[in-house]
């Protein structure tokens, strides 16, 4: 079966198909699930500044069929066993998707499943609100003969908390970057960097995907970075980088069709290549962090119309760095609504933000170095205290401790070997 990889590194498109086994990946861009065996090759990562939902070079050695390890600052090791509801953590990346156990209290991860289904590239990673089940973007130019990435499902066993294999659907875009639950968990959101194009595809009771309910096009200089539903389920927003804009549209949570808003989008100055956002506990203010300028928006929202509006702009960056030599990722919001934390690859940093509660804007507070390169993709637990962040070139998943009072990082000394990681996410298994 031919599969051909999609890859964007500074505006080339580049091509490597596979026949059966593994998938080849091009190293010049700057740049998880039972099934799928094959391996991936990784050349050699240039690093530093590529654009693109890829990010900036993979580079460091590390097949598919390699092992993940867990190790502190000391040495190596394993990881204590621990107990069964234990969070879970799942890592999604170039090299395949791998599933570990987080100790809370320092951030030590236990290898528990992986590298699974690596020939299908699962660079991003959706668990819906039932916590049963985890959806990955395959970011693919063609599958299954169709000029078009995937999205996979899979189950979350609820005894271990590995994956099983269910089904795939086109996500009817090439070069599927995000994706998203809608509030509901009835439907899967996600955005095609390469085709410019958002889908909306829907979830069986079995957990399995059915084919697009519904699909938006915006051009393939639009490079949609990501598709989001608000905080009431009522209405879907996508970031297009390459436009300058974040599209507004209605969202039916019954039958998952969007329609254009009114206005049918925000647009943001030139240059400003909105990539993510988040919206805040309030559900009064939401965040994009924008790749190349460098910097987070903070966007007032109206719940009710289901629109944005830019308030203030400051940057990821300390005084005398440019972003030039710089390509933001991923912003979160604290779950406390304090604080807002944005990532620099490039500069390799986590960025720190303190809310004012009336207005939503951000003062720095500092910036917390990732130990690693390229912090493509970082999560914060739900209980607000650990912060984890996936460095994609050093290969290693790092733990920091939030002080939640100053909303400060602090390296606990855990650092976790994982080939070229793209996605971190903490899930805490439901109760059984």
């Amino acid at each position: 079966m031919q599969r051909t990889l999609f890859w964007l590194a500074a505006g080339l498109w580049i091509g490597c198909g596979s026949s059966g086994g593994g998938t080849a990946r091009d190293g010049t861009s700057s740049g998880i699930t039972s099934g799928g065996g094959g391996s991936m090759s990784q050349g050699n990562g240039t690093g530093g500044n590529g654009t693109g939902s890829s990010g900036t070079g993979s580079s460091g050695a590390g097949g598919s069929g390699a092992g993940a390890s867990s190790a502190s600052s000391g040495g190596a090791g394993g990881g204590a066993p621990q107990p069964a509801g234990a969070p879970l953590v799942y890592v999604g990346g170039h090299e395949g998707i791998f599933v570990f156990r987080l100790d809370e209290a320092d951030g030590a991860l236990s290898p528990v499943q992986g590298p699974l289904d690596a020939e299908m590239n699962p660079t991003f990673l959706a668990v819906d609100p039932a916590r049963g089940r985890l959806f990955a973007v395959n970011e693919l130019g063609e599958v299954d003969g169709e000029l078009s990435g995937a999205v996979s499902a899979f189950q979350i066993r609820p005894e271990d908390g590995t994956l099983a294999f269910i089904n795939r659907a086109s996500s009817k875009g090439q070069g599927p970057a995000h994706l998203a639950m809608d509030r509901s968990g009835r439907f899967v959101l996600v955005a095609n960097y390469g085709g410019g194009t958002a889908a909306v595809l829907p979830i069986g009771q079995d957990g399995a995907l059915g084919q697009a309910v519904d699909e938006a096009s915006f051009g393939r200089r639009s490079r949609s970075h990501q598709a989001v539903t608000d905080p009431a389920n009522r209405f879907a927003f996508i970031t297009n980088l390459g436009l300058n804009t974040i599209a507004q549209l209605t969202f039916d949570a019954a039958t998952g069709q969007m329609e254009p808003n009114d206005p049918p989008a925000l647009a943001l100055p030139a240059g400003t290549t909105p990539r993510h956002l988040d919206f805040h506990p309030s559900g009064r203010f939401a965040y994009v962090i924008n790749e190349r300028s460098g910097s987070i928006t903070t966007l007032s929202y109206e719940p009710e119309r289901g629109t944005l509006s830019s308030v203030a702009t400051v940057s990821t960056l300390p005084d005398g760095v440019s972003a030039e030599e710089n390509a933001c990722a991923e912003v979160q919001v604290a779950p406390s609504g304090k604080f807002v934390y944005g990532s620099n690859r490039g500069h390799d940093s986590i960025a720190i933000f303190a809310v004012d509660p009336d207005r939503g804007t951000l003062s720095p507070v500092g910036h917390a170095p990732t130990q690693g390169k390229t912090p493509r993709h970082f999560q914060i637990s739900p209980t607000g205290k650990l912060l984890l962040v996936a460095n994609q070139d050093s290969n290693n998943i790092v733990a920091f401790r939030v002080d939640e009072a100053t909303g400060t990082l602090e390296p606990t000394g855990r650092v976790t070997e994982v080939p070229a990681p793209t996605y971190v996410g903490i899930v805490v298994p439901p109760a059984r």
